[in-house]
């Protein structure tokens, strides 16, 4: 272990030395089957070829200029991200919470453009936006805000999938500028909503004149089987952000604003040096021409269901199974019971996955994973989880 770097993450004993596709070998080239993709980046895999041409050809040319100049790739993304999501323009930066962060500041500016002094943003219990001051404070989880206080003012919260909980904030608070909601919470458990919550939500918004804020940074760039989660619902936010998979493990974040909030920002209120330089951009562009030209986002829902079934088949005689949920592949197994040790024995049996909430096993597998694949990830952890609540 390297003493010089601050211990802000209790790592795992393993060091990677290449990947391919959903396969990953240490440095004893032992291979691993990867069920989580980096924390949902890594959707086309590893060393996908068309990425890796992206930023090897752009390398070559320019990798940064600043956002005081026009950037060609930014332009193009920019354009290609409005056309799939619906919305009208981008602002570009290096990771999700800093495109939480640019919602946030929209968020307060709109709030100021009507006069409200104190601009409100209703957030959620088990939320999570990200772990700058600001992000930290709207997120949902006591224990990674504990020693940060004073956290910033500016957010009241609710229930997660509760529209009554929100109308009875916006009946007795006239401050509030906008809501913050993700479609999906990842972090929080894997939890899904109604399927209507996002529908009641967009009524609220419009009906308050206020900002229906979605952060797709876990559940976009077609995790869950739609390019964007909110496109199940059949509406469109005032603001999104995306992250993660966008780049495909090169650090890229967005805001995308719609109609009121798109003309909120204007010269000099918000920016960014690295944010959408030239050797992101393109990474990103080769993403989405991935997902154009293929119908990947198609078979993450087809294979999502794959994966929910076979673990439904192979766990339905287990007492200490709560619950199997899934949204394209977005998974999470709910146990009666903590099982953070499942990470490591999986690692031990060359499987990568993740526990939240203390006893929500989360796969993120990505889109390429193959039928082989997915039968090794349901029949690894099956066993795995079976000797673990024997």
């Amino acid at each position: 272990m390297n003493s010089h770097i601050m211990p802000t993450y209790a790592r795992l004993s393993v060091t990677f030395a290449r990947g391919e596709g959903a396969w990953l070998w240490d440095e004893n080239d032992k291979r691993y089957l990867d069920a989580l993709s980096g924390i949902a980046v890594c959707n086309l895999g590893h060393a996908h070829p068309a990425v890796h041409d992206a930023i090897c050809k752009q390398s070559a040319q320019l990798l940064h200029t600043s956002n005081l100049y026009q950037i060609a790739a930014q332009e193009k993304l920019a354009n290609q991200l409005t056309e799939m999501s619906g919305m009208t323009n981008v602002f570009f930066s290096n990771s999700g919470a800093e495109a939480n962060e640019a919602a946030i500041k929209l968020a307060r500016r709109f709030g100021h453009s009507k006069g409200i002094e104190t601009p409100t943003i209703i957030v959620m219990e088990k939320s999570f936006h990200g772990r700058t001051l600001a992000t930290l404070s709207a997120t949902g989880n006591a224990k990674i805000q504990q020693s940060f206080s004073p956290l910033v003012d500016g957010f009241v919260r609710v229930p997660y999938n509760d529209i009554a909980a929100i109308e009875a904030v916006l009946k007795n608070n006239t401050s509030i500028a906008g809501i913050l909601v993700e479609p999906v919470q990842g972090e929080g458990g894997v939890n899904i909503p109604n399927s209507d919550y996002l529908i009641e939500i967009r009524r609220l918004c419009d009906e308050y004149d206020i900002l229906m804020m979605l952060d797709e940074i876990q559940t976009g760039i077609g995790r869950t089987g739609k390019f964007l989660a909110f496109q199940y619902s059949g509406i469109r936010p005032d603001v999104c952000t995306l992250a993660k998979a966008l780049g495909n493990g090169v650090p890229i974040g967005a805001c995308l604003a719609h109609g009121k909030a798109s003309s909120v920002f204007v010269a000099g209120t918000h920016g960014s040096t690295f944010g959408g330089n030239p050797l992101a951009c393109s990474a990103a562009l080769a993403v989405l021409e991935t997902l154009n030209t293929s119908d990947l986002i198609a078979q993450a829902t087809q294979k999502g269901d794959a994966i929910a079934k076979a673990f439904n088949d192979k766990l339905s005689d287990n007492p200490h199974i709560v619950d199997i949920r899934h949204l394209g592949l977005m998974i999470g197994i709910e146990l009666d019971r903590p099982c953070g040790e499942l990470v490591v024995r999986a690692l031990d049996a060359g499987l990568l996955i993740n526990v939240t909430q203390d006893k929500v096993i989360r796969l993120l597998p990505p889109l390429i994973i193959d039928a082989p694949q997915i039968n090794q990830l349901v029949d690894t952890l099956s066993a795995l989880i079976q000797e673990l609540t024997a």
